[in-house]
C-alpha cells in the first residue's frame, strides 16, 4: 500500500491545540493503516489503499473539520515526492550559509503564472522564492519570525493556501519514512 505524509495547516498553532494521540484516532478512524505523527505540527505518515491523494485530501480534511470543529487544511505527499522535494536544488548553496533558513511550502495545486510571477517578484535580500510544482521553497536570511514574510502573506500573494515546514524536518521525516 502506499505511504502518505500528511501536511496539516492549523495544527498546534494560533491557540488551537490537539494531542497527537487525537490526529491518531482520527486518521485510524478513516481506515488508514500505520498512522505515526510526526512532531507535534501537523505531520502525519500513514499508509492507504487509496490512490487517488486528491480523494483522500478531501476525506481527511472532512474528518479533521468535522471532529476538530474547524478547517484543516491537508496536503498529502507520498513519500516517494518527498524524496524529490528534498534533493530538488531550489537556491544554490542555500544549506551552507549559517544564516540561511529554508522553507517547503506544499500546496494543493500548481500555482497559476500570475501567481508565480507575485510571489517572484515579492523576493528581496532577506527572502527568496522559487517554486516547483506544488512546492514553493522560501529561503530566509533572518529567522522567520523577523521577516516581513509570513505563511498567511505567502497565501495572499499566491491566491491559495499553503502549510510551511523546515527543511529539517521535511529530511528527518524521509530518513525516517524513506520509500519502500
Amino acid at each position: 500500500m502506499p505511504r502518505y505524509i500528511a501536511f496539516l495547516r492549523a495544527i498546534n498553532v494560533g491557540g488551537r491545540v490537539v494531542k497527537m494521540e487525537r490526529l491518531r484516532q482520527i486518521f485510524e478512524s478513516l481506515d488508514l493503516g500505520d498512522v505515526e505523527t510526526f512532531i507535534a505540527s501537523g505531520n502525519v505518515v500513514f499508509t492507504s489503499a487509496v490512490k487517488d491523494a486528491g480523494r483522500l485530501e478531501k476525506k481527511i480534511e472532512q474528518s479533521l473539520q468535522s471532529e476538530l470543529g474547524y478547517e484543516v487544511r491537508t496536503f498529502l505527499r507520498s513519500d516517494a515526492e518527498l524524496v524529490k522535494i528534498t534533493e530538488h536544488e531550489a537556491f544554490e548553496g542555500a544549506g551552507e550559509l549559517p544564516e540561511v533558513r529554508l522553507f517547503i511550502g506544499f500546496l494543493s495545486e500548481v500555482p497559476t503564472a500570475a501567481a508565480a510571477a507575485r510571489l517572484v517578484e515579492a523576493s528581496t535580500d532577506i527572502d527568496q522564492f522559487h517554486l516547483s510544482g506544488r512546492e514553493l521553497y522560501w529561503r530566509c536570511r533572518v529567522n522567520s519570525s523577523d521577516s516581513p514574510f509570513s505563511g498567511p502573506k505567502l497565501e495572499k500573494t499566491l491566491g491559495m493556501p499553503t502549510t510551511l515546514r523546515n527543511v529539517n524536518t521535511v529530511r528527518r521525516l524521509v530518513a525516517k519514512y524513506p520509500p519502500e
